[in-house]
């Protein structure tokens, strides 16, 4: 549930801090906006609800988690999609799990299953034939530096779930997110500060605002915290495989307001990514205790 909510929250956040981006706010500006304002948040709920010791050997991959899952990631992301188009930008974060299976292996020594592989094969197709097939997107010249961005927001995404996974059978997620967004804290103001000082704050409509607060409570506070209490619970690749349903949600939402149809091809991409997500997910379920087995006598 946690990470359904997350990615439903992600899914909508392209087109909602497209609203902001980049006509009122530049993606320094918002970025230092969207991690000062979180902090604040995780450090006064960290003192309300845990205050627990944090051990100095793990100061370093603190500060790695800050680089990789706030600085480099949220800078590349919010300037990516200000020179690239919102299809593009998808469709390059399907390659999220992909990574993300590899770097585990190689990093955290994650088993590489065929059931892993072809679950995630299979919810990649399911998800590009939602988002690209028929739709209108170039990765030209125009838009080759921000989907550059994307890309490698993406990687940093994926390296950035993999080093906190330790980390999270260790603390709790609030701690976790509280030491990542501190660390990212400085290196975010260096570049945004300047930026948000130039900001024209009278000339937001409450659209704008509504679009500032949603990126901040919602796709930082809420999203950050929710897939930092399921990566406690489960794998990275697992974690990330649910980036699938994003394009999964956003087309159910679309169909249900009365602003999209409802196709074959619609309902088999559907099948396909519910699928895939199931059997990249099973093997875990099962050590859960979700699927009952019969004893042998």
């Amino acid at each position: 549930m946690a990470l359904i909510t997350a990615n439903v929250i992600y899914g909508l956040n392209y087109t909602i801090a497209k609203i902001a981006l980049p006509g009122f706010i530049d993606p320094f500006s918002f970025v230092l906006i969207r991690v000062s304002l979180a902090l604040l948040i995780f450090w006064l709920m960290w003192w309300l609800l845990v205050r627990e010791k944090i051990y100095r050997k793990d100061i370093p991959v603190f500060m790695l988690g800050g680089l990789f899952g706030i600085v480099i990631n949220q800078l590349l992301f919010f300037h990516g999609l200000a020179q690239t188009t919102e299809i593009n930008a998808s469709l390059i974060m399907i390659t999220v799990p992909i990574i993300v299976l590899i770097l585990s292996h190689l990093l955290i020594r994650e088993k590489i299953t065929w059931r892993k592989i072809g679950g995630i094969a299979l919810a990649a197709i399911g998800a590009f034939l939602l988002i690209g097939f028929g739709q209108d997107f170039d990765f030209g010249s125009e838009t080759m530096k921000g989907d550059l961005m994307i890309l490698a927001n993406a990687g940093s995404y994926a390296l950035y779930l993999v080093i906190m996974k330790p980390l999270t059978n260790k603390y709790h997620p609030l701690t976790v997110v509280s030491m990542v967004f501190s660390f990212g804290l400085v290196p975010v103001a260096f570049f945004g500060y300047d930026h948000l000082m130039e900001i024209n704050r009278p000339s937001f409509t409450p659209l704008v605002w509504f679009s500032v607060l949603y990126v901040v409570l919602a796709t930082t506070v809420m999203a950050y915290l929710f897939n930092m209490y399921a990566l406690k619970k489960i794998n990275p690749s697992i974690v990330s495989v649910y980036i699938y349903s994003q394009p999964l949600i956003a087309t159910g939402v679309s169909v249900a307001a009365g602003n999209d149809a409802l196709t074959l091809l619609k309902v088999l991409a559907g099948m396909l990514i519910i699928l895939g997500v199931f059997l990249t997910t099973r093997t875990q379920m099962n050590n859960a205790g979700f699927f009952y087995k019969k004893k042998r006598t």
